[in-house]
């Protein structure tokens, strides 16, 4: 029960990250998310019962190559927009990747709550994030003065 504990919390996290990702079109979406979140959770319980008490670096190390690994994952979805100069898209769907790896070992790891309570900032994060982003953007923008008046 509690291996299915576990690799359930990671599935309905990774799931629920990537179908707010589908729902903005974003790529990396809710397949991708919850196939994340479940190897890494499936890795970490592997590892946690293979190194048991005997060696608890092993974790430290698996936990370390998830982030890494997963790391090259995300860079795979950013990109550099051609339109635009010096815009870059991507950046939020290849950080919730990789917050999705790391909730899903925090569930292989035993420590759902932990996972569930990560995955609720998330998404609060990537719901409100846009509109706070938007309206400090109007609050503190400096607004156009218009062409400079001359005195003739």
């Amino acid at each position: 029960m509690d291996l299915a504990a576990r690799l359930g919390s990671a599935l309905v996290i990774g799931s629920a990250i990537g179908l707010d990702r589908d729902l903005r079109n974003k790529p990396a979406g809710m397949r991708t998310q919850a196939l994340v979140a479940l190897g890494a959770a499936v890795i970490t319980i592997a590892c946690i019962n293979a190194a048991g008490p005997r060696d608890p670096g092993a974790v430290s190390r698996v936990l370390q190559g998830i982030i890494t690994g997963v790391g090259f994952l995300g860079g795979g979805v950013i990109l550099h927009a051609g339109d635009r100069e010096g815009a870059v898209v991507g950046l939020t769907t290849a950080a919730s990747v990789w917050v999705v790896a790391c909730l899903g070992a925090a569930c292989g790891a035993g420590q759902w709550e932990l996972g569930l309570l990560g995955a609720a900032l998330s998404l609060a994060v990537l719901k409100l994030g846009h509109p706070f982003e938007k309206a400090i953007e109007r609050i503190f923008r400096r607004r156009p003065q218009g062409p400079p008046k001359t005195d003739l």
